[in-house]
């Protein structure tokens, strides 16, 4: 092998060294962090620890020598709809900074992230990009769908069939066979949501080998994938070939396209700004609307469409897509990779196999985006819905504001019956500050689908969605209602206007009411005052800046 880069290290280090057991021969080869994100909560996470072992082999085959450490993740879905939803997205900055200090603190040559589900993936790429070491990402991968009634299925089919029982449309039986059937073994759950969402675009940014976000997490390719990213990291190590050389703001400009293809999780809008900022890369509305306007959406995975990750990865997966944006060329194909290839070389003669789960070019699902930023009275700095899963009947509709101070109320609403079609469901101070900590509001957006009532109520909120959430609900209203912004001051039976294809989002309410009810805002007490999430509230930026920590 060719000699590599080595970081220095100190007698007194090696002797630590020895008590780990560690042979010389181990000790003069590049240590290479294996960073694991193993534990016995998450699905997406049961496979993570057969995962590591096929990287660290592969470190081994190509000469280094793996040093395993763990990073922390909170399964959204066992954490949705109370409090341990607060504890979600601030796990990002958590994993970010811990395998931060891990690295330095122990001189790693370079790095491979192990990670699946929704925060480890972007708190990792927070992390490499902080630490800027040789790294590559391997994913535990998707979730195979599941099959109730001879459909397949996938999480978001459950949290609406709870809906459906809930208002008498489905009987206690097909409940319970949707409650044992739609998640049926490891990986993230198995719809184009948040986790995979970030596993595709950690692909289409060059962080990732071919394969890491759509190969299902039960395939033995998956573990091939893993060792053959273990080896890449030494190559990486020798070409020297850094995260921050692939992170670049065309990167970027591919993941944003990527999105729009794809029609990924409206939390791609949090953690791609995120990532971008510890590369000194901004995106703002106005380059992800502009990059929306001019990218066909090519994939209705679930819960937008019948699709799955499964028939992703058969199509082709996300160099599939990527070949298919190449054929107007909508990507910077000039830009560096793990593969140690640029873009343009690895997708270069790849086949779409399936032109009914990725369209061709010339035959999208939409001329436009998946995601859209949405401005206006009520949201001055931004907003974001996923509009490729937004029924067309709901693209426009204006109706009376039904306020909500927490998720917990408005659900209560949802399951009494007290809303009805026309309603615009506002619910406030679950922003990152006034949350704190942002949750996702799966449960009342696929209560409101389960009940029948998505093609007629939308749902306004400064929290977030779950990547499983579908139909008219806007989001990360910017600013939040903590922070002072407009939704603090919406009062029932108020007028909203949603306008999606136009990008509006806007309060009818004159600027004097709006000034009259402004001089009278007294903000909510914070419903958390120790702790994380007390200084995670103290340090917090807003969503429009991907809820970045200050």
């Amino acid at each position: 092998m060719k000699e590599t880069k080595k970081v220095q290290r100190t007698q007194a280090a090696f002797a630590l060294f020895n008590a780990l057991g560690l042979t010389e021969e181990e000790m003069n080869r590049p240590l290479v962090g294996v960073v694991n994100s193993f534990n016995e909560i998450v699905p997406g996470h049961m496979n993570l620890d057969k995962i590591t072992e096929a990287v660290k082999a592969g470190i081994r085959i190509a000469g280094g020598t793996p040093i395993e450490f763990p990073a922390i993740a909170v399964c959204d879905g066992i954490a949705m709809g109370h409090q341990g939803m607060k504890y979600s997205l601030v796990t990002r900055d958590l994993i970010a900074d811990s395998t931060e200090c891990m690295a330095i603190a122990h001189r790693f040559d370079a790095m491979v992230m192990v990670p699946n589900c929704d925060k480890n993936v972007p708190g990792l790429l927070m992390a490499a990009a902080r630490l800027n070491l040789p790294t590559v990402f391997v994913s535990g991968g998707p979730m195979m769908a599941g099959h109730v009634s001879g459909e397949k299925v996938s999480f978001s089919k459950i949290c609406e069939a709870i809906g459906a029982y809930t208002a008498g449309k489905l009987s206690k039986e097909a409940l319970d066979d949707y409650e044992c059937n739609t998640c049926p073994t490891c990986g993230s759950c198995s719809g184009m949501y948040t986790a995979n969402s970030m596993n595709c675009l950690t692909e289409a940014i060059g962080m990732g080998l071919k394969g890491n976000g759509t190969i299902p997490a039960v395939y033995s390719e998956r573990l091939r994938l893993a060792k053959h990213a273990g080896m890449q990291v030494m190559e990486m190590i020798e070409k020297d070939i850094r995260p921050r050389d692939i992170m670049t703001e065309k990167a970027f400009y591919n993941a944003l396209t990527v999105d729009m293809a794809l029609g990924c999780s409206t939390n791609t809008m949090l953690h791609l700004p995120a990532i971008a900022h510890e590369c000194d890369v901004t995106i703002n509305p106005d380059m992800v609307n502009a990059i929306s306007d001019k990218t066909p959406n090519l994939c209705h995975l679930a819960p937008a469409g019948s699709t799955h990750m499964e028939d992703l990865n058969e199509a082709g997966g996300i160099y599939a897509v990527m070949n298919e944006l190449n054929k107007k060329q909508l990507l910077h194909t000039d830009c560096m990779t793990v593969s140690g290839k640029t873009v343009g070389e690895n997708i270069q003669g790849v086949e779409n196999r399936d032109p009914e789960t990725i369209r061709p070019i010339d035959h999208p699902f939409s001329p436009v985006g998946g995601l859209t930023m949405l401005r206006g009275s009520l949201a001055p700095e931004t907003s974001v819905v996923k509009q490729s899963a937004v029924l067309p009947e709901m693209l426009v509709h204006e109706g009376p504001a039904r306020v909500f101070e927490s998720e917990e109320e408005a659900q209560e609403a949802i399951n009494a019956g007290k809303i009805v079609p026309g309603d615009v469901l506002v619910i406030r101070y679950e922003g990152p500050k006034g949350g704190p900590g942002m949750r996702e509001m799966l449960n009342p957006t696929s209560a409101i689908m389960g009940m029948g009532l998505g093609n007629s109520v939308a749902l306004i909120t400064d929290g977030r969605f779950s990547g499983a959430t579908r139909g008219a609900c806007v989001g990360h209203v910017s600013p939040e209602a903590a922070a002072g912004g407009p939704i603090a001051f919406v009062k029932d039976g108020d007028l909203i206007k949603i306008d999606i294809p136009n990008r509006q989002l806007d309060l009818e309410v004159d600027e004097a009411e709006m000034a009259k009810r402004k001089a009278n805002w007294k903000p909510k007490k914070p419903s958390i005052t120790t702790g994380y999430l007390a200084r995670y509230a103290k340090q917090v930026s807003s969503a429009n800046e991907g809820a970045i920590l200050k």
